[in-house]
């Protein structure tokens, strides 16, 4: 099976609230509430040519998840401030230009599951990509529906919360099976989501994806992919959507901010065609 691996390259310095730091340093103590109960938010995203890709949706992401988790200080996360501390870490770890970027806010209070106050502090990493561009893959991953254990649909399925044991579970089995991705369903049994990205179905000319409605994600990547289909007069509708309808579609892809967009080849005996993911992706690549 090909690797899902982007090729990165770690650096050493970390950004640890407000203060430059060496990635290996000890920084948390056992009583870390994003370690103790995952209780924290991340947002991962991309830079081309050392410019921050689609900062005003990471920031509103980034802020409405704070909100939702009542984490004060969401105002000063704003596009000003992730493109700042991003672009001194680039000089810090003398990346000229392409980066992927992983942003992580926590809840910075004792307690054990009520805590004590609601500060949040955060952690900035990056890690070195080879190309500006969002590179659509040569060879289409094969996936297959984990049903293990479903996905809720409440107020916190939308973000991307540091509780990510589902996906971990996922992840196990996609392993095990030796899949490239797996689809994740929700509490109905209807499709969510895959580990790693949100999913597109594209059937007799129109393209669906699931709505946020059903536990989805609200991924940037998505998001931008929607309005470009829109922009390109391509049907866009966000649906309740069966999982059986995987073997009668005719293109299935993938998207998230750090890749962008990837085509599935197979699920089960079913092959898919590339054909919007491909003109999806050069449409992306204009934006940056």
């Amino acid at each position: 099976m090909q690797s899902l691996a982007l090729p990165l390259m770690q650096h050493n310095f970390i950004n640890f609230n407000g203060e430059i730091a060496a990635g290996d340093d000890k920084l948390f103590t056992n009583n870390n509430r994003a370690f103790r109960y995952g209780d924290g938010l991340f947002e991962t995203m991309r830079v081309s040519n050392g410019k921050l890709n689609f900062a005003d949706l990471h920031a509103d992401r980034l802020q409405q998840g704070m909100k939702t988790l009542k984490l004060e200080g969401y105002s000063n996360f704003d596009a000003y401030f992730l493109r700042e501390k991003i672009d001194e870490l680039l000089k810090r770890n003398k990346i000229a230009k392409n980066a992927r970027a992983r942003f992580n806010v926590y809840r910075n209070a004792e307690g054990l599951y009520t805590p004590t106050e609601n500060k949040s502090a955060f952690t900035l990493e990056l890690s070195e990509l080879p190309s500006p561009r969002y590179e659509l893959n040569p060879k289409g991953l094969i996936m297959d529906v984990y049903d293990d254990i479903l996905k809720p649909i409440n107020k916190l399925s939308n973000l991307k919360t540091c509780n990510a044991l589902p996906y971990v579970m996922a992840g196990l089995y996609k392993q095990q099976a030796r899949l490239d991705e797996a689809f994740i369903l929700n509490q109905n049994s209807f499709l969510c989501e895959s580990i790693t990205a949100n999913v597109f179905l594209v059937y007799r000319g129109q393209i669906y994806t699931p709505a946020l409605s059903e536990g989805c994600i609200a991924g940037v990547m998505r998001s931008v992919v929607m309005d470009l289909a829109k922009e390109n007069e391509l049907n866009m509708i966000e649906a309740q959507i069966n999982p059986e309808i995987l073997e009668e579609v005719e293109e299935v892809f993938i998207t998230n901010a750090a890749k962008g967009i990837q085509w599935v080849m197979g699920f089960n005996r079913k092959r898919y065609f590339n054909e919007v993911s491909r003109f999806l992706t050069d449409k992306l690549n204009k934006l940056v």
